[in-house]
């Protein structure tokens, strides 16, 4: 008897929680909004990328400036510098001191998946992304399975980490179709209006 009583206990607990809890379309919405209302967006990152193919895992460290609606300069400091430029439709990789960098279609895909994955944009881009979300108590997690032929050649998901408090989004990770991964995560946060 005392086993049926635990086992009605938790479920009621669970009915109550998933009463309390947002469902995955207001999490994107919250999301979304709030993402929305940033203009301008600086941080520092470290970017840790883990490859089947490399012993151990490759540590990068930088700077990200990102001014709504399509400016974006995402610079590693460390280990090697170089910068990708992403300003309105023009999208540029300058590595080092020099311009030496290229300026072609897959760096401005990659300055744009960046740009809208920080602002949280590609949570409402269907064609692009089919999207489920889910809530902890201090963070809402977006999967994003991508649906173009180019993104899913390349990646299996894309995960971006929405702290509640600061409305936006602290890490990104990027899991490929090879198994290899990159987690990015945003420190320093500031934030405009």
């Amino acid at each position: 008897m005392r086993r049926y009583i635990l086992a009605f206990g938790y479920w009621l607990l669970a009915i109550g929680l998933i009463a309390q809890g947002l469902s995955e379309q207001q999490m994107i919405q919250k999301m979304t909004s709030a993402a929305e209302e940033i203009k301008v967006i600086q941080c520092n990152f470290t970017q840790t990328k883990y490859s089947k193919m490399l012993a151990g895992e490759q540590v990068s460290q930088g700077k990200m400036f990102c001014r709504q609606p399509d400016q974006l300069r995402w610079e590693y400091t460390s280990p090697r510098p170089s910068t990708l430029i992403l300003d309105g439709t023009k999208a540029q990789l300058v590595k080092g001191d020099a311009d030496s960098g290229s300026r072609n279609r897959f760096v401005g895909e990659l300055a744009r998946m960046i740009m809208n994955s920080v602002a949280g944009k590609c949570l409402t881009d269907n064609k692009a992304f089919q999207v489920s979300a889910k809530e902890t108590p201090t963070e809402y997690i977006a999967t994003l399975f991508p649906l173009k032929k180019e993104m899913k050649h390349l990646y299996a998901e894309l995960i971006l980490h929405f702290d509640i408090k600061q409305s936006t989004v602290t890490q990104v990770e990027l899991h490929e179709k090879n198994g290899d991964r990159t987690i990015i995560e945003l420190h320093d946060i500031r934030i405009g209006k």
